[in-house]
């Protein structure tokens, strides 16, 4: 490694320049990076929905309805007119309404008053609009002018739209607050005024670089364009800090400050990249999920903290050459206090806070696995927004509903038809669209006028489009797609598509809660086999992962005590992120623990553990505790927030066991913390220091 640094020194005035360069150019790329917002389109490509929804796409040009528009106080021509008018807008494929259900020239009170009141009651008309995935953006605004805010609309494409709009402002006001308040950290943590400038400087070309380099994915999620470039932040914080520092030590040997820097880089080169393989490991867990946007954050986090790894061995040298006189020039006192009297409180308590930890740990991990979940998107905009308060506005009205599209090979309406009568049958199916239910099985499709006909038949396929009484999910919507699938397969055995959000959402269920286990044990297994062969000792990857584990359980336990809600999607990728980005502290404090115990009995090595330790990991348990919070209680968008929450309240939880129980731990498993070839360097030690004494 020597060579390598030997060389990066000598070559830091190119270094800085193509550091400089690819920044620009990676300033311009990320603003080409794409975003999907659309929870759906994450679903693995082979399961039944995505599936379903490729073949609607190829056989029919309209996809499935995506939104409901509710307008008030209208007649039937006045709705009529509405529905033409929005079916007019540019990007919307289909609106389906009353009149496309029954023969809206017989009186109201004549037809079936369950079909009717799907579509219109008391007044006000909902309709059923299918707008193209490429032009949600631009036709929901539009849609919304037609109808006027007093009128309501919802729907998946409706939420990708808000969230697209919302998301932007609100991740640009995060990120501004969240470099407001790490500059401020690190004036209080360092001992120069320059200092926070430099690692602010290093980490924005890191957070630009990786931000930029996203385009080789050619999009990415939301949950990826939110917490990417604030998670970045957070857990790459203190690689620059270490490396300055121990810059400073090394120049008090060295009277070159060229061959200091390659000596800081070497001692700080295994220390650095252990806590950072961790947490590349721990982010990498994700990119099994089958759910995608597991992968998608996955990939872009561990790419982050690589890039940043880069940075700090290669840019940061570089920078800190070019700037050290600044550094000795703005020295400032230390702000914060030595911590030793607080190192005496955990002294004190540390065997107590072990006992309660070893109270927790079954409670936590059982409630932690025991929350209700949501699982796609319809939750995710509060009563709060005006998409929130629109879906409760259209359920006081027409209930909770959803539209299901059905395929089955076309030919045989005989069959067709024992298919819709059975589908009648079932209780929350209130409306059935289709060829044998407009048409009958005995009329001839040519009798149909063609706009008509090619909504309901294709080439290949003819069109069911069911009109169901049950929300978006939950287990009332699962129990139904489970029982539509199952009368279509007994009629079309392994010939039928079912394509719709209810659908899609059981699928959604279906994929995350089987990768829960997977990934979990994926990045346990990771962490504990990097630890093993860092820390070359058995017990202690045990008790670090342990101890980082409880605090997810815990910190996933809130919900469940509160008798809230979780996402899922958040619950599930949190797990991975918490393990990844705070390991590192018991790293760190295990680390020291261990270097001092060579000099120390081990109640005094605590003690000075905790002095030497608890500002590095205060500033960056602070800093993720902090950017998690303000995503949690910025973005309107619920799963977002909540993510944001579990990421704020993770890092609180596994600072306070970091803190408060592992000094305990590594006191009462001192036999196995402390390897043999230690405790006989310990003996000798005080050997030459009884010796001494005696002199």
């Amino acid at each position: 490694m020597n060579s390598f640094y030997t060389y990066v020194v000598k070559r830091r005035k190119l270094i800085l320049i193509l550091f400089l360069t690819v920044f620009i150019v990676c300033l311009v790329t990320k603003n080409l990076v794409a975003v999907n917002y659309d929870i759906n389109d994450y679903l693995p490509k082979d399961c039944a929905s995505t599936v379903s929804l490729d073949v609607m796409q190829e056989e029919f040009d309209g996809g499935i309805p995506n939104a409901r528009v509710m307008i008030r106080d209208v007649t039937i021509p006045e709705a009529l007119e509405y529905k033409d008018r929005i079916k007019s807008v540019d990007g919307v494929t289909g609106v389906t309404w009353l009149d496309d259900a029954v023969d809206i020239t017989v009186p109201l009170s004549a037809l079936d008053q369950d079909t009717v009141e799907t579509y219109y009651k008391d007044g006000t008309a909902l309709l059923t609009v299918t707008i193209a995935e490429e032009s949600r953006i631009t036709a929901v605004p539009l849609i919304r002018d037609i109808i006027g805010d007093g009128n309501a609309m919802t729907g998946s494409a409706v939420s990708t739209s808000v969230a697209t709009t919302s998301t932007v402002s609100e991740v640009h006001k995060i990120a501004v607050v969240a470099v407001i308040f790490v500059f401020v950290v690190l004036i209080l943590t360092t001992n120069s005024w320059i200092e926070p400038l430099l690692v602010l400087g290093g980490l924005g070309i890191a957070v630009v670089i990786n931000a930029g380099s996203n385009l080789i994915f050619g999009e990415i999620s939301f949950v990826t364009n939110a917490a990417g470039n604030i998670l970045q932040l957070a857990v790459s914080l203190d690689y620059s800090v270490f490396l300055i520092h121990r810059f400073e030590e090394c120049m008090e040997n060295h009277s070159d400050p060229k061959q200091a820097m390659v000596d800081a880089l070497c001692k700080s080169t295994t220390s650095i990249l252990s806590s950072g393989l961790t947490t590349v490991i721990g982010f990498l867990a994700l990119v099994l999920m089958r759910f995608r946007i597991g992968p998608d954050l996955g990939l872009a986090l561990a790419k982050g903290v690589a890039i940043s790894l880069i940075t700090v061995f290669v840019f940061m040298p570089s920078l800190i050459l070019l700037t050290y006189k600044l550094l000795d020039k703005t020295k400032h006192r230390v702000f914060m206090p030595s911590f030793k009297r607080f190192g005496g409180v955990i002294r004190r308590v540390a065997i107590p806070m072990v006992c309660v930890f070893a109270v927790a740990v079954v409670p936590s991990y059982l409630a932690s696995n025991a929350n209700d979940y949501f699982y796609g998107s319809s939750h995710i905009f509060g009563p709060d927004t005006q998409l929130g308060a629109d879906t409760q506005d259209i359920q006081e009205v027409f209930g909770e509903s959803d539209t299901y599209v059905l395929l089955v090979p076309r030919g045989d309406t005989a069959t067709q038809t024992a298919l819709s009568n059975d589908l009648h049958r079932v209780p929350d199916i209130t409306s059935i669209i289709s060829y044998v239910d407009m048409a009958g099985a005995e009329i001839p499709p040519e009798y149909l006028d063609a706009g008509t006909l090619s909504q309901l038949e294709s080439e290949h396929y003819s069109r069911m489009v069911l009109s169901v009484d049950v929300p978006y999910e939950g287990e009332k919507t699962f129990s139904l797609v489970e029982r539509i699938r199952s009368i279509a397969n007994d009629y079309y055995p392994g010939q039928y598509y079912l394509a719709g959000e209810g659908v899609s959402t059981y699928d959604l269920m279906d994929t995350v809660t089987a990768d829960m286990i997977k990934v979990n044990i994926l990045a346990i297994g990771a962490v504990f086999l990097v630890l093993l062969l860092t820390l070359k000792s058995l017990s202690l990857p045990i008790i670090l992962v342990l101890s980082i584990e409880t605090a997810i359980w815990i910190n996933l336990a809130v919900p469940y005590f509160m008798g809230s809600t979780c996402f899922y999607i958040a619950y599930l990728i949190i797990s991975s992120i918490q393990l990844g980005a705070t390991v590192d502290y018991a790293i760190l404090m295990t680390d020291r623990y261990k270097e001092n115990r060579q000099s120390l009995e081990k109640k005094d090595a605590v003690i000075h553990t905790i002095s030497d330790v608890t500002v590095s990991i205060l500033t960056s348990g602070s800093v993720l505790t902090v950017v998690g919070l303000l995503l949690g209680y910025i973005s309107t968008n619920q799963l977002l927030a909540q993510l944001g929450i579990f990421i704020g309240r993770g890092g609180i939880c596994s600072l306070i066991i970091v803190i408060f129980v592992l000094p305990g731990e590594l006191m009462l498993f001192d036999r196995f913390v402390i390897a043999k070839k230690e405790k006989k360097h310990k003996k000798i030690w005080n050997k030459r220091l009884d010796l001494t004494e005696e002199k």
